[in-house]
């Protein structure tokens, strides 16, 4: 009974409804990893790069100005063209990862400096989209979640553990499923954030192959070059 008590307590610590997450700072990293999309080199971007970053900055303007404030209860068209953005800047960050790795076996690149510039872009456009795959995904997405709708998580956190890491009514932002996804990306495994479900599994699992094949090709390539 003991430890059914502290369990549930523990539950309440972070399951339950709150005022939701500012949209500002999920926009501004967006928009800055469209800008990086938008300034790749051609030959790493697809033919209609230029279309594409216009539609994902479109669609970004469209989710801010009908949520604009904080994400505090879940709008099904909303999240449906969130969804559909996150979806094409993987879409588009994939075709120039596959690009810079034919263009690294086939050696192509020449410059180290060029490689390490257009190799991190990438890598850090997958870190965020891998985030925002998480922020969006986890229980529901952030609107259910500051309704307290799904009780069980896909991710767990070191605070939803154990009340004494955080204040009552601590609950994830965009910004730990960015470390999160960062960490993840880093040291191709999970770090103190634990996935739960078997498609954050599954996630987490292709995001460390990704930026392990893409990481070991552009390091082993540049020190070639530097040779």
């Amino acid at each position: 009974m003991t430890l059914d008590r502290e369990a549930n307590s523990d539950k309440a610590h972070w399951h339950r409804p709150h005022r939701g997450e500012h949209r500002w700072p999920v926009s501004i990293v967006v928009l800055l990893v469209i800008t990086m999309q938008y300034l790749l080199p051609g030959s790493l971007s697809l033919a209609l790069q230029s279309q594409i970053c216009f539609i994902e900055a479109s669609l970004l303007l469209v989710i801010f100005l009908v949520n604009p404030r904080r994400i505090s209860q879940h709008l099904v068209s909303i999240r449906v063209l969130t969804i559909v953005l996150i979806t094409i800047m993987s879409l588009s960050n994939t075709a120039s990862a596959i690009k810079l790795i034919d263009s690294i076996i086939s050696k192509g690149v020449t410059d180290a400096g060029s490689l390490f510039l257009t190799g991190g872009s990438i890598w850090l456009t997958n870190v965020v989209v891998f985030g925002l795959w998480f922020w969006e995904l986890d229980r529901g997405g952030p609107g259910n979640r500051a309704q307290a709708k799904h009780p069980y998580p896909d991710f767990l956190f070191p605070q939803m553990s154990d009340s004494r890491y955080a204040p009552s009514g601590w609950h994830p932002n965009f910004f730990d499923y960015l470390y999160t996804s960062f960490t993840n990306a880093s040291a191709f495994s999970p770090t103190d954030v634990m996935p739960l479900t078997r498609w954050a599994k599954m996630l987490m699992l292709f995001q460390s192959i990704t930026a392990l094949l893409m990481l070991g090709l552009v390091i082993a390539r540049a020190v070639n070059i530097l040779r």
